[in-house]
């Protein structure tokens, strides 16, 4: 019965946007555990053309999600470069690309004022930030970053034409727009249509659900455990559903082809 409620919630903007901020404010208060600081569904190397990522030992029990992060940001060259994170949530995907990748700063935003307190208290400093604020109105100045990172938080937002054209306003001329998200394949024409809409030229696009649901595989049972070890019994089935375990709807969708992850690069015009 919850689970039909909260769907039917998702339909509707304004009702999805009130949903994912209560939803990640609740996980930041009643979840404060530091070890827990991605929230992706991940991303395993099927190709073996790719190099995986370097990582220190203690990031090595992260590496999928990780590696969705570094396949999604490795679409721009980051060094030395302004980045923005929007939809930072627990911050771990801001802390791994500011420390791997090189960038001069790193500002991470998200909607739910528990999630940027969590963040800067469990990554903050040293060129790495978090702030709150709402993807569809980001509080930061015009031209002001040169990459806009995005992973797997925009089918929370109310209009996601309003957030293109809020990342085409901070973005400077010539600047990044590395996207990745999981949608319908019934809706990903309008996906396609939303990004062409705003002005940002396609450098590339791709369908990364064979690789997600590869991790999904992988870090079944660490989640369910995790899940079990971490929360109260009445939060196991919500929070199953969420993390993508074997049985859930995303985990159908991705293995039936119902659902598929897109994954782009979009450049603003010099």
């Amino acid at each position: 019965m919850i689970t039909r409620i909260v769907r039917l919630m998702l339909r509707r903007p304004r009702l999805r946007r009130f949903f994912w901020r209560r939803w990640y404010q609740f996980l930041a208060r009643r979840q404060p555990q530091n070890d827990w600081v991605f929230m992706n569904y991940g991303y395993v190397i099927l190709d073996g053309g790719q190099t995986p990522p370097r990582l220190d030992g203690e990031h090595e029990a992260q590496r999928n999600w990780i590696q969705l992060y570094h396949h999604v940001a490795s679409g721009a060259d980051l060094s030395g470069k302004r980045l923005l994170e929007v939809g930072s949530g627990r911050g771990g995907g801001a802390a791994y690309v500011h420390r791997y990748l090189g960038p001069a700063e790193t500002v991470g935003i998200d909607l739910a004022p528990a999630a940027v307190a969590f963040s800067n208290r469990v990554h903050g400093g040293d060129g790495l930030s978090y702030r709150q604020g709402d993807a569809e109105n980001l509080p930061l100045a015009e031209a002001s970053f040169d990459v806009v990172l995005n992973v797997e938080s925009s089918h929370c937002y109310g209009s996601m034409p309003r957030f293109l054209s809020e990342v085409r306003r901070v973005l400077r001329p010539g600047g990044y727009f590395c996207y990745a998200d999981l949608r319908r394949k019934a809706d990903l024409a309008g996906l396609r249509a939303d990004l062409a809409g705003n002005g940002l030229t396609l450098v590339r696009e791709e369908n990364i659900a064979p690789n997600v649901l590869a991790a999904l595989k992988q870090d079944n049972l660490l989640k369910r455990e995790y899940i079990r070890a971490h929360a109260p019994r009445w939060l196991w089935d919500p929070l199953n559903t969420f993390a993508g375990v074997e049985g859930s709807a995303i985990w159908r969708g991705l293995d039936e082809g119902t659902t598929i992850y897109h994954c782009a690069v979009l450049q603003k015009p010099a």
